[in-house]
């Protein structure tokens, strides 16, 4: 007894249609791959490329009206921008909030400016740096 076969034969057909749905899903993946990663890479480089000011909060002192933040900024030379920095209660309301600019040729300024607030806020938080 022989046992019939259900297979076409090869190559008489051509691909099946399950094949040309796989390619397609592999090309459309592919694009959509790149197009991600450029996506990224755009992103990326406009961060770090075009971010000609940036700052970190060393530390904070509280009191009752004002909250003193020691700041170091890190910019380009001539570059003319601002930080702004935020306070909060213990209850999360803000209390404070303040632009310090930043200009001149010094790359690295450190400084201690003071954010005045409405009651005593119990912390200090850098909320980011804007060139003008």
């Amino acid at each position: 007894m022989s046992t019939s076969s259900t297979r076409l034969p090869e190559g008489r057909y051509g691909r099946s249609s399950d094949q040309r749905a796989d390619r397609t899903l592999k090309v459309v993946g592919g694009v959509l791959a790149v197009l991600f990663a450029a996506l990224i890479g755009w992103f990326g480089y406009h961060y770090v490329a075009q971010n000609e000011i940036s700052a970190e909060l060393i530390r904070f002192e509280t009191g009752e009206d004002a909250v003193k933040v020691h700041l170091e900024v890190h910019k380009d030379a001539g570059v003319v921008g601002y930080c702004t920095v935020r306070s909060q209660s213990a209850d999360g309301a803000e209390v404070g909030r303040a632009d310090f600019r930043f200009d001149g040729d010094a790359t690295r300024i450190d400084q201690v400016v003071t954010l005045r607030t409405t009651s005593p806020g119990t912390s200090a938080e850098l909320v980011g740096c804007h060139a003008e």
